[in-house]
């Protein structure tokens, strides 16, 4: 075991114990990072349920751990206990060669005048949404926002016009996801254990088994649709595409591929659109007529929505061989992650960091290792486009459709599944616009 003054010792972290950190990190992960910042500084570590993790709130160590090679800052490693979802050939647990092959595969569907196509579904989806929802009494748009996020997966991402097989889709797929708390423990080897009928890993496997049924038949009817070539849905553009050796994405390279999407895009959006409409409630109901009718204006509030609450709060690394970061030497095997939630709220890099301030991104746009809701360096999310495209759309289609005011004071932050999101769902009022 490493002693703590050794050269190659982990960080300390705070002055928890570490079952108590793994409650902390389950419950209220935000007092936890404060926590271990205030008393440690900006490298420290914690005690997480996937073991010691060493978090780094310094942007110059952030860039080093972003920027370093990518052999031996291993991002795929660091991601494996998604691996029950997403699937081994996912983007996210591959490395080296591998990574890049697919990369190289998968970015292009969502970059250029391509982007631009979704948006008009994307706004029809939540105007749809939109007209179901609660008059006038306070509710949670947490689940509408899910659904929205949810819908433009399956429709504009998968490309499923089958209304019955979208729907079957939509109903399964939320039965995948941990809803918080200690559930979120699911995915840890641990508790990947088959206790019977009703026991969590068993309901799990059920629930991918479906899935990948409805994938996978999804994915053989699009291979032999004569019009492949003229559709512009995501699926259908991966199919077509070939990497330098002329080889297409096999079957299972697909359902990988679109489970990561759908874990990656889905919940992370979701609750980037919650945090976006409490904190313009609560904090900003001045900048509703402004976020509504100026498009600059939006561009900011998603921005400064995605700083002050970012989805996920860090991303991991795991080191192949032994590496210096800063003053500390860590061995091969650590787990070194880069804090976002920490990074967002320096006051160096951003003044006054716990406002709620959009007017922050009009004047200085985003910075590469200081705004980090996507990550950073060549593992920095494909979808990140997209993502910026949807929260914009489908906030603008909802101001657009009704006036909103908080319904109840302002949340604390739970965990749902991998995300950060609000406690109680983002409770709001609306009223149809005169």
């Amino acid at each position: 075991m490493l002693l703590e003054s050794s050269p190659t010792a982990l960080p300390p972290g705070p002055s928890m114990a570490p079952g108590k950190q793994v409650a902390a990190w389950i419950f209220r992960p935000e007092a936890l990072m404060e926590r271990a910042r205030r008393e440690r500084g900006d490298v420290f570590t914690l005690h997480l349920p996937l073991g010691p993790v060493v978090t780094v709130a310094d942007p110059a160590l952030v860039k080093q751990v972003f920027t370093g090679d990518p052999d031996v800052l291993r991002a795929g490693e660091g991601n494996r206990p998604l691996e029950p979802v997403v699937g081994p050939d996912s983007l996210l647990l591959l490395d080296g060669a591998r990574h890049l092959r697919r990369r190289r595969l998968v970015l292009p569907p969502f970059h250029g005048e391509r982007l631009r196509t979704y948006a008009d579904d994307m706004a029809r989806i939540t105007r749809e949404s939109v007209a179901t929802w609660p008059r006038d009494v306070p509710f949670a748009t947490e689940p509408y926002l899910r659904a929205i996020t949810l819908s433009i997966i399956v429709r504009v991402v998968f490309g499923i016009e089958d209304a019955a097989r979208a729907t079957r889709l939509q109903d399964l797929i939320p039965k995948l996801v941990p809803d918080g708390g200690f559930s979120s423990l699911l995915l840890l080897p641990a508790f990947r254990r088959d206790l019977g009928a009703r026991s969590p890993w068993r309901r799990f496997l059920a629930a991918r088994a479906a899935i990948d049924a409805l994938l996978f038949d999804e994915i053989a009817a699009r291979r032999a649709d004569p019009d492949l070539a003229e559709r512009t849905d995501i699926l259908s553009l991966l199919l077509q595409a070939r990497d330098e050796d002329g080889a297409p994405l096999t079957d299972h390279e697909l359902r990988d591929e679109l489970m990561t999407l759908l874990l990656a895009g889905h919940e992370t959006t979701a609750s980037a659109l919650a945090w976006a409409f409490t904190l313009l409630t609560h904090v900003r109901p001045d900048a509703l007529a402004r976020a509504r009718d100026d498009d600059a204006y939006l561009d900011a509030v998603a921005s400064e929505t995605l700083r002050l609450k970012p989805p996920l709060p860090m991303a991991v690394r795991r080191t192949a061989e032994p590496v210096t970061l800063g003053e500390h030497v860590l061995p091969a095997g650590t787990r070194i992650a880069p804090s976002i939630y920490l990074i967002h709220r320096r006051a160096d890099l951003y003044p006054s960091p716990r406002a709620f301030l959009p007017e922050r991104f009009l004047e200085q746009g985003t910075e590469t290792y200081a705004w980090l809701p996507f990550g950073g360096g060549i593992r920095r999310c494909v979808g990140a486009a997209f993502a910026q495209l949807e929260l914009r759309t489908v906030l603008r289609a909802v101001l657009e459709t009704v006036d909103v005011t908080a319904g109840g004071p302002l949340e604390r932050t739970r965990r749902r599944a991998i995300v950060l999101a609000p406690e109680r769902g983002a409770r709001v009022r609306i009223a149809d616009r005169a």
